[in-house]
Order: C-alpha cells, then structure tokens, then sequence
C-alpha cells in the first residue's frame, strides 16, 4: 500500500511544483516574511531591553517561529482541497480512479502530496528566520522549545490537509470546499492563538498535550476519510444539493418514528438511548473523574495560606439577600436564571462539540469537576466541617443535576463523532442527523426537566440546608 502512495505522491508534488499559483506565493511566504518577521523581533528587543525587560525577548522568539512556520502550511489546505474535486474540475479525475491501487493508497497518496511541499517550505522559513536572527544579534533558541513548533507545525499541517481532504472527497466544486474549508482554518486559527499565550507565559509542557490532541485528531479525521471514501460516489455526483426538506424528513424520523408519541418516548426510546450509548456515558464519567482528580491534587500541590483559611468564614445573611449575590460572574439566585445558565452553557459546549469530533462538548464538565475537585482539596484544611459544608451545598441538587450534564454531555460527544466511522448503510449526514435526533431528544425530555428540578433545589432547599447547619 504504501508503494502505491508514494507514486500517486509523487505524481502529485510533480504537478504541484508546475503550477506557479502555488509555487509563488509559498515561496514568497518562506522567504519574504521570515525577513519581515526578523526586522519587527529586532525592533521588539531594542525596545523592550530599554526598560530591562529580558524575559520579553526570550518569548517573542518562539512565537516568531510558530507564526513563520504556520503560513507556508496554510497553503496545505489549498492543495488539499484540490485533491478530488480539483482533479474532477480538470477532468482528470476518471483516469486516477481506474489506476489499480487501492482507495487507501490514492487516499495515502493524496495526504503526503498535499503536505509535504509546504511542511519542507515550513522548515525552510524557520531556518531562513534563525539564520537572520543569528546573524544580526547573535540569538539561539532552545532546541527542546524548537523541537515542540516544529512537531506542533507538522501535526497541524497533517490535520489540516486529512481535514481538507474529507471535505474534496465530499464536494463537487473548488468554491464549494474553499467554502467549507472555514471550518478547518477557524479552528487551527484558535489553536495558534492558545499557542501564542502558552508561548508568552513560557508555559512549554502544556504544548506536549496539544501534539498528543493533534496527533488524535489527525488519527479520526483519516478513519472518517478512508471509512467515506466512495470511488463511484466520486464520479456519480454532479451538484452539490443541500435539500432542506429531505434533511427535515430525516431527522423527523429519527426524532419521532413514523408516530410521535410521548408515552413511547419515556417507556422505549430513553432507555433504548441509554443501552446504545452507555460507552460515550462511560467516557463521560470517566473524564469527570479525570478532571476531578486533577484539580484535586493541583489543590494539595498549592494549599491555602493559614492567613487566609482564617479569613474564610459562612455568611448566612447572604443568602437570605438576593442581592447580595447580583453582580458577580454567576447567575443570580433565581429557578430560571439557574435553569437558563445551565442550558445555555451546556448547549454553546454541545454546538462546538459538532467542530471538534466531540470534545468540546466536555469542557463545562471538565472545568466544573476541576473547580469541584480543587475546592475538595483544599477543604481539607478546614476539617470534617470543610467536607461537610462542601455536601451540603452541593449534594442536595447535584445528586439530580450531575446526571443531567453527564447524560447531555455524553450525547453530544456522540453527535460530535458520529462522522467519524458511521455504520454500515449510513452515509456521515445520515449518521450525523441521527445522532442530532437523539441528543434533542434527550435533552427535551430528560435533561432539559432534570435540570429545571436541580435549580428548584439549589434556590429552595439547598440554601435553606446550609443556614440550618451553619446558619449560627
């Protein structure tokens, strides 16, 4: 198999490097602005070392790589989605197909072809850049913060181009993916942002974990190329039909069966939903506990100081005012203002989860259970009455609200990666808008409900619980 890649490889970089609407602005990305990038750190550094700010230099060089090494790859997404509906607009699309080789070859073949020429013209801007700054004042990077863009750099550059080549598989027109190909830079566009801040805070390690997701990411989107990958589909598709009404008759089906009924619902589809996804209910929890179990021993590694434990006493008063607690970053104390916050973070986590495989759609867990698992810890320097605090004004409505969010959670992980392998006789749409049929009605009928008692118990009860036992 990879013999046959690397022929289809080479006949692709061989076209590739012929056309000059590639060839130019990839070199003039790799020379010019590396020199522009040099002049604007020069300046940086003179004028940061007037006020004696060294660290400043020593964070602004790495960013400068990481940003000199990302443009030449952005042109990877051009070339990759020309891969398939590129060669069909040229009409040499019919010839390639026939070739006796595998479909993951051709689409092995394909992936090298549209990363390697601008990963090389990446490696040739760094070295332009360093060559430039190690001549004009004299500054080596370190090799392991050098090593970690580089890597970053080519993982990026993987993700892109099997990302963009889903989308070429899938499309009839250049304009139609250059279109979709939003999807793709938008993404990698709030990854280099991330970067950059991780960069400035001199925060290094944490760029291991995001090669590790890069590396994950880069494995699903080319599972979903090669599981979707059609030959004939290829050929046998002419436009690109975006049919409001069959998608709507789809998901109605899924939704509601040939018959809405609500009595069906609750006795048969819940607990059918429950069985079928107990594995994305399973990895729910599981990341819950991760996250617990991280902010706690981030808490025992940083402790409160004695002077502030001394400080933090209960104030009863302030819940008996409501006002007391309006105006900070949480919501007031209220059933719908309660109800909605929850809804609306859980469903703004669910819509990302659809661009990320998934994995978005667990960041409000993450970070709950984090701060939950922190807060744990520290109780510890209080005592028994620490722990005890802790179940009172959390147990009483977390016991109904904690599965909400994992049951929410769950399903919108499981929307979020359904493209990724879908079953047999499911194309990804299909398999996408079913799996969207099941998570509205999850959250219509269990979640959405169980949330609405939660917050009916965290404004009645739970308050009323802490003043009984602490209330003095």
């Amino acid at each position: 198999m990879l013999d046959d890649a690397l022929i289809i490889t080479r006949r692709e970089v061989r076209d590739s490097l012929r056309d000059w609407r590639i060839v130019a602005p990839i070199v003039i990305l790799t020379l010019i602005f590396p020199w522009i990038m040099n002049a604007s750190t020069q300046l940086a550094i003179r004028f940061v070392e007037e006020y004696n700010a060294t660290i400043i230099p020593l964070r602004l060089v790495p960013f400068a790589v990481m940003i000199v090494a990302f443009f030449p790859i952005s042109f990877s997404l051009i070339i990759a989605l020309e891969t398939f509906v590129g060669e069909k607009e040229r009409n040499s699309l019919e010839p390639l197909l026939d070739t006796p080789i595998s479909d993951a070859s051709l689409y092995f073949g394909k992936l090298f072809s549209a990363t390697i020429p601008p990963v090389l013209a990446s490696y040739l801007g760094i070295t332009a850049y360093l060559v430039g700054l190690y001549i004009s004042i004299r500054y080596t990077p370190e090799w392991l913060v050098l090593l970690q863009i580089v890597v970053l750099t080519t993982m990026k550059a993987f993700v892109m181009v099997s990302g963009a080549v889903v989308v070429s598989s899938h499309t009839t027109s250049v304009r139609a993916a250059n279109l979709l190909a939003s999807f793709i830079i938008i993404p990698m566009a709030f990854l280099l942002q991330g970067e950059s801040i991780l960069l400035f805070w001199g925060q290094y390690d944490v760029l291991w974990y995001i090669l590790a997701a890069l590396v994950v990411a880069n494995a699903l989107l080319i599972r979903t190329g090669i599981r979707t990958f059609n030959r004939e589909q290829l050929l046998g598709r002419e436009v690109d039909e975006l049919n409001l009404a069959s998608i709507a008759r789809t998901f109605w089906y899924h939704f509601a069966g040939t018959r809405f009924s609500l009595v069906r619902i609750y006795r048969d589809d819940v607990p059918r939903l429950l069985r079928e996804n107990y594995l994305a209910i399973a990895t729910t929890v599981a990341i819950m506990g991760f996250a617990a179990f991280v902010g706690w021993i981030v808490a025992l590694q940083y402790p409160l100081p004695p002077d502030l434990i001394d400080k933090i006493e209960f104030n009863p008063e302030a819940l008996r005012q409501e006002p007391a607690l309006q105006g900070t970053v949480l919501p007031r104390l209220t059933v719908d203002a309660i109800w909605a916050y929850n809804i609306r973070s859980l469903l703004v986590a669910a819509f990302l989860g659809l661009f990320s495989f998934g994995t978005l759609a667990c960041l409000p867990i993450v970070a709950t259970m984090g701060v939950l698992g922190f807060i744990w810890g520290e109780a510890q320097w209080f005592g028994v009455t620490g722990y005890v605090f802790l179940l009172a004004a959390l147990l009483p409505h977390g016991i109904i609200e904690i599965p909400a969010v994992i049951l929410m959670t769950a399903f919108a992980l499981r929307a979020g990666a359904s493209i990724i392998a879908p079953p047999a006789g499911f194309t990804a749409g299909e398999n996408l808008l079913r799996a969207l049929a099941d998570f509205v009605k999850i959250v219509l009928f269990v979640v959405i409900p169980l949330l609405f008692i939660a917050a009916v118990i965290e404004v009645n009860i739970t308050p009323q619980i802490l003043i009984w036992m602490f209330g003095r």
